[in-house]
């Protein structure tokens, strides 16, 4: 009896934490963006982490805009990502809030 039970709680725990987890954007300032081809790069470093659903990257403004599964990764998981690309990135401080 106590299979079954300690299962459903299981099933009930990770639900809970599904319906917790929201979709997040951030705004990330890319360093080492020289070309109007880096952002392809940025990008497509970004759309190997899991989670990431939507990419916009401007080379005018030196940034990526990314929104992802917060359950699935982290922004340290982004800022990762473009600095294994090349392309170091940070958190901007007045994006530090999710939209």
């Amino acid at each position: 009896m106590k299979t079954p039970i300690g299962a459903g709680l299981i099933l009930l725990l990770l639900a809970s934490s599904a319906a917790i987890a929201a979709p997040r954007s951030v705004t990330l300032a890319v360093e080492g963006m020289t070309c109007v081809s880096c952002p392809y790069q940025v990008r497509a470093a970004l759309k190997k982490v899991d989670g990431v659903s939507k990419i916009e990257v401007s080379f005018a403004d030196k940034r990526a805009i990314v929104t992802f599964d917060d359950a699935r990764t982290d922004v340290s998981a982004l800022t990762r990502a473009t600095a294994n690309a090349g392309f170091p990135s940070r958190l901007q401080p007045d994006a530090a809030a999710a939209r």
